[in-house]
């Protein structure tokens, strides 16, 4: 590692949003380190780990660095391979909305941004924020740079220690979730955790269309919320930052039962018009 950090910066809300300015100030003014955004030019949430088709991709010059026509996978391949210096670190965000819960992992841009950078071997932080909407749509809440500082300070301070600590040993990125921030508390006890296996994801039709719902979302108040202690998303109901290590998908485990149906399957496909 350099003596300055090199750090390649993305989102999945776009290079305008307010979040990933938000996370650019923090780490320029907090961290000694060199921060190069390659972010996508429009929101691109919820997209997983897509790819642009063909793998042609529109570039531009923006004030915080790059805009790309494309989504965060694109930008961190592009970032990596590229358009930026050998980073010793990827950050995703701060993503508008929180990412909690197993079922996310695959389909969350922010969290995808770091995964793909899993792969080139560059450890990255994911940092989300849940921010309580009730029965506002999340997109209707304006947000500003301050309530993004419980974000800026976590992010900050674990892209300041969290290499020299060697947190990444055992972790090829960490998904961070952080409460809003509140002007008349201090920073929120950080819990590190497991993601939760919650899910609740539902579909209605009413003829011409079909709506589909997330109820974890319903349940979020700490006293009533059902998921287990020790996960991410009971402990940002709680208050306090979510720090999930994990490890880029998907792992292999041994499976004695599908060996037995491997090992059968010629003799009875072969056999199966007699």
């Amino acid at each position: 590692m350099s003596d300055s950090l090199e750090i390649l910066l993305t989102n999945d809300d776009g290079i305008d949003s307010v979040g990933i300015r938000a996370i650019h100030d923090a780490l320029v003014d907090h961290v000694n380190a060199n921060v190069t955004v390659v972010a996508p030019a429009s929101d691109q949430s919820a997209c997983g780990r897509s790819l642009s088709h063909n793998g042609e991709i529109g570039l531009v010059d923006h004030e915080l660095g790059y805009a790309v026509e494309g989504t965060p996978a694109d930008c961190v391949i592009a970032g990596l391979a590229e358009l930026g210096p050998d980073p010793d670190l990827v950050v995703a965000g701060c993503n508008r909305g929180a990412n909690l819960g197993e079922y996310v992992l695959g389909r969350s841009g922010t969290i995808s941004a770091a995964v793909e950078a899993a792969f080139f071997d560059v450890p990255a932080i994911a940092t989300s924020m849940y921010v309580p909407v009730g029965d506002v749509p999340l997109g209707e809440i304006d947000l500003t740079t301050d309530d993004f500082r419980e974000a800026q300070l976590v992010t900050t301070y674990l892209a300041e220690h969290a290499l020299a600590a060697g947190a990444f040993e055992h972790a090829a990125y960490l998904n961070v979730n952080v409460p809003m921030a509140d002007a008349n508390d201090g920073p929120a006890p950080i819990e590190i955790t497991r993601p939760s296996k919650r899910y609740e994801m539902d579909a209605k039709s009413d003829g011409d269309q079909v709506t589909l719902y997330d109820h974890v979302w319903e349940t979020m108040d700490p006293e009533q919320i059902p998921d287990p202690e020790g996960t991410d998303r009971r402990t940002i109901a709680e208050g306090r930052i979510s720090i999930s290590p994990l490890t880029a998908p998907h792992s292999t485990n041994h499976h004695e039962v599908l060996t037995d149906l491997a090992a059968t399957y010629h003799d009875r496909v072969a056999t199966a018009g007699e």
